[in-house]
């Protein structure tokens, strides 16, 4: 029913994007993983379907599909590797919005054509070993030398750290205002004299998802790639949240499908008692409960996204669709491998590996309990409506 609010334009472009998904994303799943890369010759692919401009503007050289668009070729992408997903969506969510909400017309023009052509890779650094959920203990500082402002601190966790051209860079200005007008974003180009990339990190999921620390040593930036006011940086890196927290729940909408179609197709080829496994009502509730958590989060997630386009402020229910979509994906991921049974532990399934990976969504963009905080707030406050 919602396609009927959505221009013919953008479902247009996403059939092309499934279709891109099926002929030449899903077939090299094993080279990805085996290199830990997206062979070069798709990523261009990539760049030519226009996947790292969805949500800059045409003015800027994107193609500005909005959010109700993105997170639909966001769930699309649920049936190729994770790496695409990690590729495209830090140009498209965090590592881009902080320039397009709140940075001068100047930046825009310098920095986002280059963002969403794919030419250059987005990084955003706000996370540090002391300040996870509690962003705003940050200890990197910016302090006013002339016309620059030098930068010291240590960032990790920093998706695309070891290959981004262009970081949006969160810093304290004032340590007494700190969240309340103390932290001020900045651009920091790669190649700056005192910034470094520091140790990489290696996690549980794919080993193509790229992190590392980013260290600011004596980093000297000038005062123009300053994004918007002096210590208005942590309200827009809020601001940047709302349509990452969407589409990574449309992401994990889209693995869940995708786990639940695994589901249902292995079961009716297994069989076990002279019968195969779908026929055994044990096998049949799971099942079901994974298709109607999905149809739940599916709906809350499409809701949100069309509010947003639709200029509403839609913070806590972006909220919502993630802490609920990350929550049930991770569900649906357990109780799939339980219906492989111990193939599904087995790394042939691939149904590991959805295991593995889907954890990480629990966490990042904000954990469950940081959602839930930002729920609370909102209810208390009487902000929500449903």
């Amino acid at each position: 029913m919602y396609k009927k609010s959505i221009p013919k334009e953008i479902l247009d472009f996403v059939d092309t994007i499934q279709k891109f998904v099926k002929k030449d994303c899903e077939p090299i799943d094993e080279l990805i993983e085996e290199q830990g890369k997206i062979p070069e010759s798709v990523v261009q692919k990539v760049r030519e379907l226009g996947l790292f401009g969805m949500t800059i503007p045409p003015e800027y050289g994107g193609i500005g599909i909005g959010a109700t668009g993105y997170c639909l070729v966001a769930k699309a992408l649920g049936n190729a590797h994770g790496a695409f997903r990690g590729l495209i969506a830090v140009n498209n969510g965090i590592g881009s919005q902080a320039i397009l909400i709140a940075g001068s017309e100047a930046q825009k023009k310098k920095y986002l054509p280059d963002i969403a052509s794919g030419k250059k890779i987005a990084a955003f650094c706000l996370t540090e070993p002391g300040a996870g959920s509690d962003a705003a203990a940050m200890t990197t500082t910016a302090v006013k030398d002339g016309k620059y402002w030098v930068l010291n601190g240590l960032k990790h966790f920093i998706t695309n750290g070891p290959i981004a051209d262009v970081h949006t860079v969160l810093a304290l200005t004032d340590k007494e205002k700190r969240a309340k007008g103390g932290i001020t974003a900045f651009i920091v180009d790669k190649g700056t004299p005192g910034l470094k990339v520091g140790q990489l990190h290696h996690h549980m999921g794919s080993k193509a998802a790229v992190q590392s620390e980013m260290i600011f040593e004596d980093c000297r930036v000038p005062e123009e790639n300053v994004i918007g006011n002096v210590g208005e940086g942590f309200r827009t890196a809020m601001k940047t949240l709302d349509i990452g927290r969407l589409t990574l729940a449309a992401s994990c909408i889209g693995y869940a499908e995708k786990l639940l179609k695994m589901g249902g197709d292995y079961a009716k080829v297994r069989v076990q008692f002279g019968k195969p496994i779908a026929e055994f009502q044990a096998i049949q509730w799971m099942l079901a409960d994974c298709a109607t958590e999905i149809y739940a989060a599916n709906s809350m997630m499409m809701d949100a996204a069309l509010r947003y386009d639709a200029g509403e402020r839609v913070g806590p229910l972006a909220s919502m669709a993630k802490l609920y979509a990350s929550e049930i994906a991770c569900k649906v991921a357990d109780r799939i491998l339980q219906v492989h049974g111990g193939m599904g532990y087995m790394v042939e399934t691939k149904v590991e590996r959805y295991y593995r990976e889907l954890r990480l969504f629990r966490i990042v963009e904000g954990t469950s309990e940081i959602q839930r905080l930002v729920i609370s707030r909102a209810v208390l406050k009487d902000e929500i409506q449903f």
